[in-house]
């Protein structure tokens, strides 16, 4: 390899000056869980304490564990280069090199797993981008801040902020060296009510990292869930001068709340194309590095869709091709959303016919009832359960500008409502039946349990996997 990647303008170049096109995908749901991505409901912290009750500190770790062991290895790098793909975003969680009542204090245990995936990834020729997804305090209000609330606590306590500075000194300490290490994207979708308090950290950040690795660049999110970059400073270029600025390009024609279905009109294209633009403008309009590091839909399953899985998947594969068509003309590299899961939007996803999937087949039928994840959550059961909570605000705040809270639009009253009542309280009062599932298990049995998520237990998503990789050939000839 060319030595490391470098921000030249609008692109990503190897050392020897030659363009680099990352295309790749976030490695979520593991060093950071997720809900919709395990099967669990509320948050990842919250499961933890409850199978430690349920089975003990010793038993529970030894899962957790061996969920991380099992979840990415070698076949998965071996997999993801065969489709042509270059480039992996690792979702971390800070509370595995820290702990809330020892912050500072680095786990010997931190880098266990992560040393292997990156140096897995390497030896497939895969670049690695480590996103902390994770801000002490939650640096926004969604279940994958693992804060278990809505408030954004990062923002207003500057402890919090001192310790990722000083999680990412550590981070950038340990990986200097390694040249297939992309770079680092040092906070995932944060949502700083007053804007101000993100390009604050984003220069302490940049200045820590940089004095104890000057190789790497470093992707920074924009505001209000990677979407907004009017609060950065109009000389980033010189005040960060080897970043990338990464956007959330996700297309609403890709969800279950996509106003109709997508048919791939020239109007809903159009639409699509605006939206994508306009994400991305405040970096054209300075000859900034664009990086898209989370986009792609959701599909539909047979359990819950029934017959019309396969026209809505079609659908949704459509929306993704379209997608890469606006990508590809501009050359932009990107990270799609997301390498393995349980069946809902991973390339790759664990089997039925599994033992974590057998064990929670009643289970997961009730969390998508109840409409319990946030992400892509289809409330057609429940919706007439929390319509009239929406009308209580909308009669009695009547003046709209009120009603617009941060972070407005991304949430609506509708969104807010569905993230506080239905994933974070429904949520919270299913932790304790998740956790039980395991209740009497040997290490033996947990173990069985937690290799549900080998590669080799998984199945392929081909339709989408074949968009991939035709799309990876093309770029490819040209």
């Amino acid at each position: 390899m060319a030595g490391f990647l470098r921000v030249d303008k609008t692109r990503i170049v190897d050392g020897e000056g030659k363009e680099v096109i990352l295309r790749g995908a976030g490695l979520g749901g593991w060093m950071t869980m997720e809900n919709f991505i395990s099967g669990y409901p509320g948050c990842e912290f919250q499961i933890r304490e409850a199978l430690a009750e349920v089975l003990g500190t010793q038993k529970s770790n030894y899962f957790f564990d061996k969920f991380l062991e099992n979840f990415f290895g070698e076949s998965d790098a071996a997999f993801f280069k065969s489709l042509g793909l270059n480039c992996i975003r690792i979702a971390v969680n800070y509370r595995h090199f820290e702990d809330n009542m020892n912050p500072r204090v680095l786990k010997p245990e931190g880098f266990k797993h992560l040393d292997r995936a990156v140096a897995a990834c390497a030896k497939h020729g895969i670049y690695t981008i480590i996103d902390m997804h994770t801000a002490p305090g939650g640096q926004n209000g969604g279940w994958h801040s693992d804060a278990g609330t809505h408030i954004a606590n990062f923002w207003i306590h500057k402890d919090f902020q001192d310790r990722l500075v000083w999680l990412w000194t550590e981070i950038a300490k340990h990986y200097k060296d390694e040249k297939w290490i992309a770079g680092y994207n040092p906070m995932n979708e944060p949502a700083d009510p007053q804007h101000s308090g993100l390009v604050n950290f984003y220069d302490r950040v940049y200045a820590a990292v940089t004095a104890v690795d000057p190789n790497h660049m470093l992707f920074l999110d924009g505001n209000t869930y990677a979407t907004d970059f009017s609060g950065f400073p109009d000389e980033a270029a010189i005040r960060w001068p080897n970043a990338a600025y990464a956007i959330h390009d996700y297309s609403l024609y890709g969800f279950p709340a996509s106003p109709e279905p997508y048919a791939r009109t020239e109007e809903q294209r159009r639409r699509m194309k605006r939206s994508y633009e306009k994400k991305r403008a405040w970096m054209d309009e300075r000859g900034l590095c664009v990086w898209n590091g989370e986009w792609g839909p959701v599909y539909a399953r047979k359990e819950y869709e029934g017959d019309a899985m396969d026209e809505i998947n079609e659908r949704r594969y459509n929306v993704l091709k379209d997608q890469l068509e606006l990508y590809a003309k501009d050359r932009m590299s990107w990270s799609i959303w997301l390498y393995k899961d349980i069946g809902f939007q991973g390339m790759v996803y664990v089997s039925r016919d599994t033992p974590y999937m057998q064990l929670f087949k009643d289970f997961l039928q009730k969390k998508y009832r109840l409409a319990v994840d946030s992400w892509g959550a289809d409330d057609k059961f429940v919706r007439d359960a929390y319509r009239p909570i929406v009308k209580l605000i909308e009669d009695n705040v009547p003046k709209e500008e009120h009603r617009k809270l941060y972070p407005y639009p991304v949430w609506t009253v509708e969104g807010r409502v569905a993230r506080i009542a239905r994933n974070t309280l429904i949520g919270e009062f299913l932790v304790r039946e998740w956790a039980e599932h395991f209740k009497g298990m040997s290490e033996e049995q947990l173990e069985k349990v937690a290799e549900s998520f080998k590669f080799e237990n998984c199945v392929e998503r081909e339709g989408l996997n074949k968009a991939l990789r035709e799309h990876a050939e093309s770029l490819s000839m040209s």
